[in-house]
């Protein structure tokens, strides 16, 4: 499985999310940053693939603590970094809303972090000298983001699409709707040109058709319940 050069894939341990990191010829950034009880190890991880370069960025494609508990402390090492969140979690993060960001009903820890910016559904972003273009992805959590790289058929699908099926629809567990999108996501996946799959969780993966088939299957199963 290759990937470009300028991007690295860091596959991490449950809790934390995988994180890919990008050496641009102008700018770095990293897409999701771990839970923050691994936050040394993510600091680690990054600066050697940095190699004594700067971070310039960090990119949250939701704000589950497994995929922003590291934001805090790559801000205090690296100050000029500049974090973008979904454009509905922008005011959340900046009045540090906990109720309203899942940390407290998922009984799960997360440093406070600022946010910079944010990203909407449309919008393209060049990471490691590639446009990727950001799509909104409801179902796991309701303002997620996929990013989509054209030209080489990458898709970081965070929690949307697993190997073997995705993540905890966690509205649904709530009595809100949220298979009906979750099916709409996979949907949109399909409707992609996709070679290779960058989970939130789990190995990059090719086979995206069985992929898809499992994640529809486990929908059907769930509704049904």
């Amino acid at each position: 499985m290759n990937l470009p050069d300028t991007m690295h894939v860091l596959e991490r341990g449950w809790l934390s999310s995988n994180n890919i990191v990008f050496v641009g010829k102008d700018r770095t950034a990293i897409v999701d940053t771990g839970y923050c009880t691994h936050e040394n190890q993510t600091l680690i991880l990054l600066r050697h693939v940095l190699k004594g370069r700067t971070l310039d960025a960090i990119y949250n494609t939701h704000l589950h603590s497994d995929h922003c508990g590291g934001n805090h402390i790559l801000q205090t090492n690296f100050p000029s970094v500049r974090t973008f969140v979904p454009a509905a979690e922008f005011d959340r993060v900046q009045h540090w809303e906990r109720s309203q960001l899942t940390f407290e009903a998922t009984g799960q820890r997360c440093e406070r972090f600022r946010a910079d910016a944010s990203i909407r559904s449309g919008d393209k972003i060049i990471l490691g000298d590639l446009e990727w273009s950001a799509l909104c992805a409801p179902g796991h959590h309701p303002y997620s983001y996929l990013l989509f790289c054209e030209e080489h058929g990458i898709l970081i699908s965070a929690d949307a699409l697993w190997e073997k099926g995705f993540g905890v629809v966690f509205p649904a567990l709530d009595g809100i709707s949220g298979f009906r999108e979750t099916r709409a996501t996979l949907q949109m996946i399909e409707k992609l040109d996709v070679s290779i799959v960058i989970p939130g969780h789990g190995k990059p993966f090719t086979d995206v058709k069985q992929a898809i088939e499992v994640a529809h299957s486990r929908i059907d199963y769930l509704e049904g319940d």
